[in-house]
Order: C-alpha cells, then sequence, then structure tokens
C-alpha cells in the first residue's frame, strides 16, 4: 500500500496524514469513505453466522427492565421481530468467515497487522444500540446499511452503570453527535466514549476494532511461552545439562514452613536469566500476536503437487521481524532469499509463480505443510 496516496477512506487524506493527524490523538468523521456503499454480508448471511457454534456473538435489548445480554449462538427463533425497536445482535469476527469480509478489512492494512484485529458487525433494530461506552482499542466504525446516530465525547469519568451485564457508562457526557448513513466512517481513539443508536427500520454497522493487549495479560503469555520454549530446549539438550538447585550449606530448620532465601534467589535469577534472552521474548510475542483465537480452525488440504500461485488463507495471521517468521503461533528462522519471499507472503498475502520460482526447496517444502494443514492454498493470482 502506497502509504503517501489520497484514500477516500480517509476523506482524502494519506495514510501517512492521518496516523500523524489522527491516530490515537482525534476523531475522523468521513462522509463516503467507501462510496456506494453495499453491505458485503447482507441481514440472512450474518442471521445465519450468528446461528453457529464456532462464531462469536451476543443479543443485546434494553427494556423498561434495564439491558439483557445473551451469548450465542442465536437461532432465528431466539432473535426478537426485526420490526421490534430497541434491540442489538453483534457478530465478531466476521472476516474469518467471509472472503468480502476480509477484503474490506485489508483495506486498513496501513495499519500493522499485528495491530488489526477483526470485522465486527452490529445489527440493530430501531433504536437498539449497546449504550454509551468506550473502548480501550481503537476503532472505525463504518455504516453499511441503515443510518446511526452517534454521539460522542472524550469522557473524563469512567463509571460504570452498576448491575448491568454491558459496561454503560453511569454519567455520559456527550460533545458531538453525528448520523452516518451507508458509506460513511467514525474514526474514534481509544477511551473516546460514543453511543450509537439506530435510527429507522434497521442498520447494520461494520466495526473495525484494533488489538490492544494488557501489559498484564501480555506478559504473562509471553512468560508462559518462554518458559515452554526453554523447557523444550532442554528437552533437546540444547544449552547444556539442565540445572537444578542445590543447597549443600542448607542447615537443619526449627521452622520447616519458612521459604529458604537461597531458593528465593535461586527462582529470581532463573526468571531473570530467561528475561536476558532478547530472542526469546520476540519468538514469544510473534507466536502470541499470530495465535489464531480460540473459535478458529483451519480445513486440513492437500500437499500441492505444483506452486502455480500461492495465497494464505483468510484466517492465517502471519507476521515476522529481522530474524523469524511467525505465522499461526509458530516461529521459524529465515534468512537470506527465504527470508525476503516469507516477507512478502505476509506483506501480500500472496505469491505468483514468479515469486516461487526463486523458492528454495526447503521453503516449498514448508509451504506445502501450510498447505496441507489448511493455512494456504495454490491459487490463481
Amino acid at each position: 500500500m502506497d502509504i503517501n496516496q489520497p484514500l477516500p477512506l480517509l476523506g482524502g487524506l494519506t495514510a501517512a496524514q492521518f496516523m500523524q493527524r489522527h491516530w490515537q490523538k482525534k476523531p475522523l468523521l468521513v462522509r463516503q469513505a467507501v462510496p456506494a456503499m453495499a453491505p458485503p454480508v447482507d441481514r440472512s448471511a450474518l442471521f445465519a453466522l450468528a446461528e453457529r457454534e464456532d462464531v462469536e456473538s451476543r443479543l443485546i435489548r434494553q427494556g423498561p427492565t434495564g439491558w439483557t445480554l445473551r451469548h450465542g449462538p442465536l437461532p432465528r427463533r431466539a432473535l426478537p421481530p426485526r420490526k421490534q425497536p430497541g434491540w442489538t445482535m453483534l457478530v465478531q469476527g466476521v472476516d474469518l468467515h467471509d472472503d468480502r469480509a476480509h477484503a474490506l478489512l485489508q483495506q486498513f492494512r496501513f495499519l500493522p497487522d499485528a495491530r488489526l484485529d477483526d470485522l465486527m458487525i452490529s445489527y440493530a433494530s430501531d433504536t437498539g444500540g449497546v449504550g454509551p461506552h468506550f473502548d480501550s482499542y481503537d476503532v472505525f466504525l463504518l455504516q453499511a446499511h441503515g443510518s446511526r446516530r452517534w454521539s460522542i465525547g472524550r469522557q473524563r469519568d469512567l463509571s460504570l452503570q452498576p448491575g448491568v451485564p454491558l459496561k454503560v457508562l453511569q454519567h455520559f457526557e456527550p460533545e458531538q453527535t453525528f448520523v452516518l448513513e451507508p458509506g460513511d466512517m467514525l474514526y474514534l481513539p481509544p477511551r473516546y466514549a460514543h453511543d450509537g443508536v439506530a435510527v429507522g427500520d434497521d442498520c447494520m454497522t461494520y466495526s473495525i476494532g484494533l488489538r490492544s493487549p494488557a501489559a498484564a495479560g501480555l506478559g504473562a503469555d509471553l512468560l508462559a511461552r518462554i518458559a515452554e520454549a526453554h523447557a523444550e530446549a532442554q528437552e533437546d539438550g540444547e544449552g547444556g545439562p539442565p540445572v537444578h538447585y542445590r543447597d549443600p550449606r542448607q542447615p537443619a530448620v526449627a521452622a520447616p514452613a519458612a521459604m529458604p532465601a537461597e531458593l528465593q534467589r535461586f527462582a529470581r535469577e532463573a526468571v531473570q536469566a530467561a528475561l536476558r534472552d532478547a530472542d526469546a521474548i520476540d519468538r514469544a510475542l510473534g507466536e502470541s500476536m499470530t495465535e489464531p483465537k480460540a473459535n478458529v480452525w483451519f480445513d486440513p488440504g492437500e500437499l500441492p503437487g505444483d506452486f502455480a500461485a500461492l495465497a494464505l488463507d483468510r484466517r492465517t495471521r502471519m507476521l515476522y521481524d529481522d530474524r523469524h517468521i511467525y505465522i499461526n503461533g509458530e516461529s521459524f528462522r529465515a534468512g537470506g532469499r527465504d527470508a525476503k519471499l516469507m516477507r512478502k507472503l505476509a506483506d501480500q498475502r500472496a505469491l505468483d509463480a514468479r515469486d516461487l520460482r526463486g523458492a528454495s526447496d526447503d521453503a516449498l517444502a514448508l509451504m506445502g505443510d501450510w498447505c496441507e494443514a489448511g493455512w494456504a492454498h495454490v491459487a490463481e493470482i
């Protein structure tokens, strides 16, 4: 993607200008970001997705007694009549299940793939919504069908309504209000409060959400991955024999439940030694950021007889750094011509016959394994 080319998606701004002026700084309203918008996933297809076990969906209703929340699967009979006001159905990760939704998400790849999360569709009857709230991540709100009125504000009081199954702000203070028609889009930075209400018969809003891992959760995941990799390396005999705790000078104790100070020191040094390995941390991060979500699985493919062209499956996550290739939770060392080829595959999500002619036997074998796993497919480009 040419980051210096003006984009209708960003109201005529280039991607570079948008990132400098608006990203995590201030909202942006774009009229006709997607001109002549036609929803790539229509109402019937969305309802069918909500019925599936492997799709995350939620039904939210606001009535005289307050808010209610039901998690999917959501059979059609579980949904209120379309003409009944005040209800919303959210379907998460639609890009994982529909090629056209996946293609729409690709228009936002001026952002790092490590940050792009998924495309969620909010279907709402008249007056439906999820209440005033804020997100800890950036979000692009693209109106696909019908109209939705958005009220937004820089909220300082982030207290939530008690006893509600949703994170609804207790004292929402809107500063601006817009009505979005099909093709219009609103970008909001993290923690910018917003309240979207459907206007009219029914409405579909496509929400492009960003990944914003919390430090505690990410740190715990990386530590677990580093420990597992370290244990596997020791089992394979790498780095010499394992070091075990020894205490030849341990005296007899009158207080047996007291933690030995030397054992505590040994544990601290073991953790510090693991964290001194920057390469191990980078590998753990790459594996974490490409790990498929729990409800994602791949249909096994076949080992291709010939690589005419290759394309990644829409569910595949692939990243890279200076030393590694990461794909669906796995990491591989890569260098030289093969590394350049794999990086091109990650950036373009496809390789043509000319690209593949330069691949080594090892690279072809690896891509063959990915095809068998369903992570990639031989395709015409």
